[in-house]
């Protein structure tokens, strides 16, 4: 069975493009993701990365795992929002999507004017 967890990791650098940058958004150690990836690839017995030059990027198979994982994630987040939603929980994450404009703008001005102690309701 596939971990979840390393599913995330596998989304995040192909969405991110880098170890680097996937730690970075997971709020991860470098060397953690490194070792997600690697478990990841022993537990599928498919090589899902390769180097290339000082990065790394996803193989055919990592490709098609990640687009699947995506879509697996998305699943289990709507399915975590709706039972919360059923369940009357008023908290949780929000993910917001935005042009690079509008997130330097808009979505950051938002965002700081959120009090996160008396949320909206």
């Amino acid at each position: 069975m596939l971990d979840v967890t390393r599913l995330r990791v596998l989304v995040a650098v192909a969405r991110h493009g880098s170890v680097t940058a996937a730690a970075h958004a997971l709020n991860y150690a470098q060397p953690s993701v490194s070792h997600h990836l690697a478990r990841l690839e022993a537990e599928t017995g498919t090589k899902l990365i390769q180097k290339a030059g000082r990065g790394i990027r996803l193989t055919d198979a990592g490709r098609l795992l990640a687009e699947r994982a995506g879509e697996i994630i998305g699943r289990l987040d709507a399915a975590e929002n709706e039972l919360a939603a059923y369940s009357g929980l008023r908290a949780g994450r929000l993910r917001l999507a935005a042009f690079p404009s509008a997130r330097r703008t808009i979505v950051a001005s938002a965002a700081a004017q959120q009090d996160p102690h008396h949320p909206p309701g």
